[in-house]
């Protein structure tokens, strides 16, 4: 996506022609699928059949027809409640609860709701700390928006010291969130299994990234690419680096390259 949010329309003409030959594209967010519909409109991908998209870094799989769920990778309510609850105790945070179809925020902040709006993130603002609102729901992540890493890096701390850390897979993105998916679960893992279910093989996949929630995706598949402007280690792990930026079409120049 483009800084403002935006899906160029070279990337999203390249992404066309890439599905005209028989390719899947699979948007892969952190983010809600509720929030991209609009970006799948302009790919032509919005409500087809045997499209497929990954949302909340690999909590949820699912058919676009329909926004149809085929694999739900939920946290598990006691784990999900005790992450909340130390995003909660921080008064400088903003933190998320992602459940399966809707965002939920206690405590705001006027800089994230800002992004939010920027990308079409829909919220519902939680009045009160009483995470057992949630106990019926499948509640997919819970991050908290904090303004430096250092912040960041402590919340984690904070978490890790109330929560057993082999229950969590934890990842930084968007240079403002912390965030925590049950253990096994990510951006990487959900492409797998989304593989597997297509008969693909993950040698058979290209993936394409910028921040630290990418890396355990660029880590399994068979060609991970780096935009241009992608922090190091990203870079690091990708076998090939964009010459464009996320402002210049960079996937137009991925699926140019290696597709069409």
């Amino acid at each position: 996506m483009n800084d403002d949010g935006t899906l160029s329309a070279k990337n999203a003409e390249a992404i066309q022609a890439a599905t005209a030959k028989g390719v899947y594209f699979v948007p892969n967010s952190g983010r809600s699928y509720t929030s991209f519909q609009n970006d799948l409109e302009a790919m032509h991908l919005r409500d087809q059949p045997k499209q497929y998209s990954i949302s909340y870094n690999g909590g949820l799989i699912s058919e676009n027809k329909g926004n149809r769920p085929i694999a739900i990778n939920a946290m598990p309510f006691e784990v999900a409640k005790a992450v909340f609850e130390a995003g909660a105790n921080n008064k400088l945070a903003a933190t998320h609860v992602y459940t399966q179809d809707k965002l939920y925020i206690y405590h705001p902040i006027e800089i994230d709701t800002k992004y939010l709006n920027n990308r079409g993130a829909e919220f519902t603002e939680m009045k009160t700390a009483d995470f057992d609102q949630f106990k019926d729901m499948n509640v997919m992540k819970v991050i908290m928006a904090l303004p430096t890493i250092e912040e960041r890096k402590e919340m984690r701390r904070v978490v890790e010291s109330q929560v057993d850390p082999k229950k969590l897979a934890v990842t930084f993105s968007s240079g403002r969130y912390v965030e925590f998916n049950p253990a096994g679960i990510d951006k990487g893992s959900a492409s797998i299994q989304l593989g597997k279910l297509l008969g693909i093989k993950p040698e058979e996949i290209i993936a394409a990234g910028d921040n630290s929630n990418d890396l355990p995706m660029l880590k399994v598949v068979g060609l991970p690419v780096s935009v241009a402007n992608g922090i190091d280690v990203v870079k690091e792990n990708a076998k090939y680096v964009t010459e464009a930026d996320n402002n210049h079409d960079a996937l137009a120049e991925v699926i140019n390259k290696f597709i069409l």
